[in-house]
């Protein structure tokens, strides 16, 4: 039985990057061997064991069959005549299929240290066609290695898993697993890219895919394409370090220009509610969490509105504030206001562009909330009475603030 650190801790360390999960392979063992030993079961699909002392993942070097569509159809195999390289050729690419001995040598079958020195993403043998996953997998990974490119013989590799309708057999659970961790990384822009480029796009996302091309008014976006721009939003959210929601809510609040009529075009008139309902099939389709979901209906809907919001009275100051929700959901107005900062500075030139309407409608929640609630409705004697009292003393104290700023 030997024991060798593979993976993402190899590739990593090689990278000069922190180590953050460790996996071993586990050459010549059965899994009975493993538990007399004192390790723990826990893989259900494949022999997958923890240390008793570290909790590492130590897994029994295996192969691979396919079985039929989708990254669940396979066979595997594992049994203690399984070598080492066998394992490493059935790994995604070849700067992780890289093992560690535990004397420090390095065992390379598929000259994976050479791909990290030419910055390359390449397969390691053509296996990788069988697991539609690992088209997303790549994109992610070039949102996080900023610095990669896709090898040309692995680009046509997914073109063709892409033509030969791989990609239709991907979970939504998977595929948001994977959009989620991408959207995530460095430069999440790279994912979408790369996704477009081999044609995975127009299969998981198409509502995404289709903005690519669709021109917007040159004087509030310089960048003119939508695809453009919103790939600039998702960056700069990226940048920021806003939260996965944020950046979902930035992936998806132009869905709608993508399906504004040609002859109306470079405007986007009622973009947002088209949006609206676009974002309901997707987050339904890919099955995305609730917080996710909700931020991005409410940026989809509102994000053209903030732009007016130096403009509003009062009244309409307050009602906007009541539609956010923003008195019960301050959390998510505060992502609101976040993703539409996004939305605002991914634009060309506009990266630094001033945020005042934003600035406008958080003061006026401020001067809001200094109101009591629950004093006032103490001295009315109807929930009626109640809802316009507050309101009147909402107002009057928004109008004061805004007097008080000038």
């Amino acid at each position: 039985m030997q024991s060798y650190l593979v993976g993402g801790a190899v590739r990593d360390s090689l990278l000069g990057l922190a180590v953050k999960d460790r996996d071993y392979v586990v050459v010549g063992a059965t899994p009975a061997h493993m538990l007399a030993v004192g390790f723990r079961a826990v893989g259900k699909d494949f022999p997958v064991f923890l240390h008793p002392q570290t909790q590492q993942e130590y897994a029994l070097a295996r192969t691979e069959r396919k079985t039929g569509k989708g990254y669940k159809g396979f066979s595997v195999y594992a049994d203690p005549d399984v070598t080492l390289e066998e394992d490493l050729a059935r790994r995604d690419f070849t700067i992780n299929a890289i093992a560690q001995a535990e004397d420090g040598s390095l065992i390379d079958p598929f000259n994976g240290q050479l791909d990290i020195q030419k910055k390359q993403l390449r397969h390691v043998t053509a296996a990788f066609s069988e697991d539609p996953v690992r088209i997303l997998r790549a994109a992610r990974f070039l949102a996080r290695f900023t610095d990669f490119s896709v090898a040309a013989e692995t680009m046509l590799l997914m073109r063709d898993m892409v033509a030969a309708g791989e990609v239709n057999a991907l979970v939504p659970e998977r595929v948001w697993q994977e959009i989620a961790k991408g959207l995530m990384e460095k430069q999440p822009s790279r994912m979408f890219e790369m996704l477009r480029d081999c044609g995975a796009l127009k299969v998981i996302l198409p509502e995404l895919d289709r903005l690519w091309g669709v021109p917007q008014t040159a004087t509030y976006h310089p960048e003119i394409d939508t695809g453009i721009h919103v790939m600039m939003v998702i960056d700069y959210a990226a940048k920021q370090g806003y939260s996965l929601p944020v950046r979902f809510a930035a992936l998806t609040h132009d869905l709608g220009k993508g399906t504004t009529p040609a002859d109306v075009l470079p405007r986007h008139i009622g973009h947002e509610l088209r949006s609206v309902d676009l974002i309901r099939e997707v987050v339904a389709r890919l099955r995305v969490p609730n917080d996710c979901k909700d931020l991005a209906l409410v940026v989809a809907k509102y994000h053209g509105k903030l732009h007016a919001a130096r403009q509003m009275k009062a009244t309409t100051l307050l009602q906007f504030l009541e539609e956010l929700d923003a008195f019960r959901q301050r959390a998510r107005f505060e992502d609101f206001l976040l993703a539409c900062e996004c939305d605002s500075r991914g634009r060309l030139g506009l990266e630094n562009c001033p945020l005042d309407d934003a600035a406008h409608l958080a003061y006026a929640l401020q001067a809001a909330l200094t109101i009591d609630a629950g004093a006032i409705a103490k001295q009315c004697s109807s929930p009626v009475h109640i809802k316009h009292s507050v309101a009147e003393a909402r107002i009057h104290a928004i109008q004061s603030a805004l007097h008080l700023s000038r």
